[in-house]
């Protein structure tokens, strides 16, 4: 039987001047996870939201939060998302020197730990941590924007890291985050992804084409 993929619509995408709204109908729609940019204008040049802003719009959905921390050092600020309502909270590992620590920190607060590779970053830099992630995420754009393309370079990655993953013995999710649309998904599932990350094309067209988009997504169908 054939897994279900599933699905993390990226709040970088919403609009922000209505974001529980949107986060709310993104939730209604069959969103999987609710996928949460953290940028600091430091480790990626952007600047997105905060702890604060989590907590908000923690209310509006009862789907886990997929935090992912584009910010160094990243430790200091683990416990401030931690408390805001993260459920899962993913960190690169050039965001600070102990990098096990950190994994370790996340756990200690009772959720889920993620480490994030940029399109540079080796697949094998995992290996020494691969016993304390519950979740690998490729990178298949520089990170700091939304709305990039997808570096097809990346497929070889996401192959590598399945076959990794598999071989491990745990349950690790492997999720692809960057230019993901109705055209490379289905080239993304191939590769053994288990999570998408989304931003325009799961929220372009309005509140009404949301689930439909989600759909599509999932089904790695370029028409539904």
């Amino acid at each position: 039987m054939q897994k279900q993929v599933r699905i993390a619509p990226s709040i970088l995408a919403a609009d922000f001047a209505h974001l529980g709204d949107e986060v709310r109908a993104i939730t209604k729609a069959g969103a999987d996870l609710i996928h949460v940019d953290v940028m600091d204008g430091h480790f990626v040049p952007n600047i997105t939201i905060g702890p604060d802003s989590v907590k908000a719009l923690r209310s509006h959905s009862t789907k886990p939060f997929d935090v992912h921390l584009m910010i160094a050092p990243v430790e200091p600020f683990i416990k401030a998302f931690t408390d805001a309502g993260a459920d899962i909270i993913t960190i690169h590992i050039e965001s600070g020197p102990h990098l096990h620590r950190t994994l370790e920190l996340i756990k200690s607060a009772g959720k889920k730990a993620g480490i994030s590779l940029n399109p540079g970053t080796p697949a094998e830099t995992i290996a020494s941590v691969i016993d304390c992630v519950d979740l690998v995420v490729v990178m298949s754009v520089n990170p700091g924007f939304g709305g990039q393309s997808f570096i097809d370079g990346q497929l070889e990655k996401i192959h590598l890291l399945r076959s990794m993953i598999d071989k491990c013995g745990r349950k690790v999710d492997l999720e692809v985050d960057g230019g993901i649309n109705f055209d490379t998904a289905p080239r993304v599932i191939a590769a053994g992804a288990d999570i998408l990350v989304a931003g325009t094309a799961a929220f372009e067209g309005g509140k009404d084409a949301y689930a439909n988009n989600i759909l599509r997504l999932r089904s790695g169908s370029a028409h539904i």
